[in-house]
């Protein structure tokens, strides 16, 4: 990795080797990149797209596309809230000012440590569960304000212990 980039060039190819280098393994090597990184970093999108020889505004368009990707850093704990009409109605803009307030982020914002970062999605289709808030890949249904407060000090212990986030 070069004092510019902000990704690994043996790491990237890793993935390209293991899905193929033609313009199908988009996607799965994107998705490789995002976990490794937690984002997409701009100059490797420009690296993939030319060992895929996928033009770069492609690339950009799949990146900007899917919500499970992003040009920006992750948090390594990234909370997001549920703010569709079933979890609006059971109280997720409370939750999400609570949280937001706790944190000191606004929805988009990563904390300068790189915890956490926080999130809103229009529907997590789990509208029986409302309000729903997620951490990293678990899903937390019926939160309270309370709730998330408990969830967020669960989170903080598991860091000061030095455990893998949830």
């Amino acid at each position: 990795m070069s004092a510019a980039e902000t990704f690994c060039r043996t790491k990237v190819d890793t993935f390209i080797e293991t899905h193929g280098a033609a313009p199908s393994a988009l996607i799965q090597v994107l998705q490789d990149v995002q976990e490794e990184y937690r984002y997409l970093p701009a100059d490797a999108l420009v690296y993939v797209s030319e060992r895929l020889r996928v033009p770069l505004a492609q690339t950009y368009n799949v990146a900007t596309f899917y919500n499970a990707f992003s040009l920006n850093p992750i948090g390594k704990r990234h909370i997001s809230v549920c703010m569709g009409t079933a979890c609006h109605v059971r109280g997720s803009s409370m939750i999400l000012d609570n949280l937001s307030t706790r944190l000191n982020l606004k929805p988009g914002e990563t904390s300068a440590d790189g915890e956490y970062t926080l999130d809103t999605v229009n529907c997590l289709g789990a509208c029986s569960l409302a309000p729903v808030v997620v951490i990293n890949d678990a899903v937390h249904g019926k939160t309270s304000s309370g709730k998330a407060k408990k969830l967020l000090e669960k989170s903080a212990k598991k860091k000061s212990a030095g455990d893998k986030p949830s």
